[in-house]
């Protein structure tokens, strides 16, 4: 094997590997909330996610400046050492169960790293793709954006592994740990090098007026995405009575309906418009929490369906909204892609957080995925006023350098 190959391989490998660190708390949602181990209430669970989202948003803006005066090798090797200090922090954290203020400090710590890890890695990851397939920069993206989420599918199956067959729920962060390890060692040793204008800033410009009407979308997007990503495996064994492994299978259906939908709209979009396709990704999504929060007790084979089909509805938003965004904006394309998922950070937030105190005060899940499908119309609406009159985009992902 080439050089060139091992480092092609390495990256690609690095974004299985992000995916799974990043859905590892999500998917062991049920033994942080689990009386017999952590024993968080919702809020506290909704929490952990407040320092993983100032974490990554901060890395993401501050990555393109650390990599010019560090190189961008160094701002990537950092992002994996982060993220296994999270791992690490995370199985650190298991002694002092009997301890809650101290298990759930370090529990805060670890997502806080998991946040810097991955705002570091990603954007080195897309950069490193585009530069080391230049004739054909498209599919290297599209390639590492499918395996960054097949490793957000990976992880609620180890879950359901470890955690519903195993009983040994430790098993998962050690996995990431022992990848993240590897992969350390192994990018060390090659020279990840890219051109200068790979990093290079371009000059100051004022943001465009259009560009807050996708920033709304992202934003929105984002506490739609979350709802299913961070609570549909709470949802189905509190309401459905679903054990912690048909629960995994969920939050697997969710994520790896997520990724199958973007490599077949992308394909499909030589078909079929890619702004049709914008406009009624949000109708399958809210038809999906309709359909959620009408099941109940023994529903779990509905269930996981259900979260697929959300999966789908997911799928091309994101990144449409970048291409969109990043063709209707072409001066301030850089800023569109780091801007938009900024405020997907910012949604992300809102839901992973907001939702905890909700359940808490007496709200059920069934009735906040009722709620979200109402948000999920609403995108509906948005996406007429940021694509209804504009060309379908050339791409569906993120032009490369630019995206996490």
């Amino acid at each position: 094997m080439n050089g060139a190959t091992l480092q092609s391989r390495t990256v690609y490998a690095a974004g299985v590997a992000q995916g799974i660190v990043l859905v590892t708390f999500p998917a062991a949602s049920t033994v942080f909330t689990d009386p017999n181990e952590y024993g968080l209430s919702s809020t506290q669970y909704g929490a952990l996610f407040l320092p993983q989202v100032i974490g990554a948003v901060a890395a993401a803006l501050l990555g393109a400046r650390l990599a010019r005066r560090y190189t961008i090798k160094r701002v990537y090797i950092a992002g994996l050492v982060a993220g296994l200090a999270a791992m690490a922090t995370l199985l650190l954290s298991q002694l002092f169960t009997g301890d809650q203020t101290t298990a759930y400090i370090l529990l805060l710590s670890a997502t806080a790293l998991l946040g810097v890890g991955f705002g570091l890695c990603v954007p080195a990851l897309n950069t490193f793709a585009a530069a080391f397939h230049p004739a054909g920069v498209d599919r290297a993206v599209l390639i590492l954006n499918a395996l960054l989420g097949l490793g957000t599918v990976l992880a609620p199956v180890l879950a359901g592994i470890f955690v519903g067959l195993v009983g040994f729920w430790q098993g998962l962060p050690l996995v990431s740990l022992g990848l993240l390890v590897v992969l350390v060692i192994v990018s060390s040793r090659l020279p990840l090098a890219v051109s200068p204008q790979a990093t290079k800033g371009g000059a100051r410009i004022s943001i465009p007026k259009r560009f807050w009407i996708y920033a709304l979308f992202a934003a929105l997007y984002g506490i739609a995405e979350t709802v299913n990503g961070n609570w549909s495996q709470l949802d189905m064994t509190t309401e459905l009575g679903a054990s912690a492994t048909v629960a995994s299978l969920a939050l697997t259906a969710f994520w790896g309906m997520v990724t199958a939908g973007r490599i077949f709209f992308a394909v499909a979009k030589r078909w079929i418009p890619a702004r049709v396709i914008y406009h009624v990704c949000p109708l399958v999504l809210a038809g999906a929490f309709l359909l959620i929060a009408q099941l109940g007790r023994g529903d779990e084979a509905a269930g996981v369906l259900a979260f697929g089909l959300a999966g789908i509805g997911c799928s091309a938003l994101l990144p449409l909204t970048i291409s969109f965004g990043q063709e209707e904006m072409t001066a301030f394309s850089a800023g569109v892609a780091g801007g938009v998922i900024a405020f997907y950070q910012m949604g992300y937030g809102i839901a992973a957080f907001g939702v905890g105190p909700l359940v808490d005060g007496g709200v059920k899940l069934p009735t906040v995925f009722g709620c979200a499908s109402v948000i999920a119309l609403v995108l509906g609406g948005i996406s007429l006023a940021v694509a209804r009159r504009r060309p379908s985009p050339s791409s569906l992902h993120p032009h490369p350098g630019h995206a996490l």
